[in-house]
């Protein structure tokens, strides 16, 4: 019985390291920095151009300022349900917008979760203080 015990216990702690381990590489292996900057520039910049009137570059805040930003998950300060910041790489914002976003349509396939770390990797890959700041273009 003990032998079971141990057994079990031996397991359960293999079984935690490994996830563990596997779920942190999972994560640095999830973040497409690529289709991260195609999404953004396609259409985070599109929009922003056309309902804010300029461009929002990644080189335009620090890593650690994005990195609030994507932490808060508030893209707006108006209180409205779509200001998240995930809101804008969900499948329901994507598909609102398909017919006239060739990236939006692109990318339906690729779950709300993938396509919101590609894109936090890239504007934080890209910010002003990085290794390789990016701009929108």
């Amino acid at each position: 019985m003990q032998y079971i015990k141990g057994l079990t216990a031996a397991l359960g702690v293999v079984a935690v390291f490994f996830s563990f381990n596997f779920s942190v590489f999972a994560a640095d292996v999830k973040a497409n920095k690529k289709r991260g900057q195609v999404y953004f520039r396609m259409v985070c910049t599109d929009c922003h151009k056309k309902e804010a009137g300029r461009a929002i570059p990644p080189s335009g805040e620090t890593m650690a300022q994005w990195r609030k930003y994507f932490d808060a998950d508030r893209h707006a300060k108006s209180g409205n349900a779509n200001d998240s910041v995930r809101y804008y790489t969900s499948l329901e914002f994507r598909e609102s917008i398909q017919d006239s976003n060739k990236a939006a349509k692109k990318f339906l396939t690729l779950s709300h979760e993938q396509l919101y770390a590609d894109v936090r990797k890239f504007v934080i890959t890209g910010a002003k203080d990085s290794d390789t700041p990016a701009s929108c273009n």
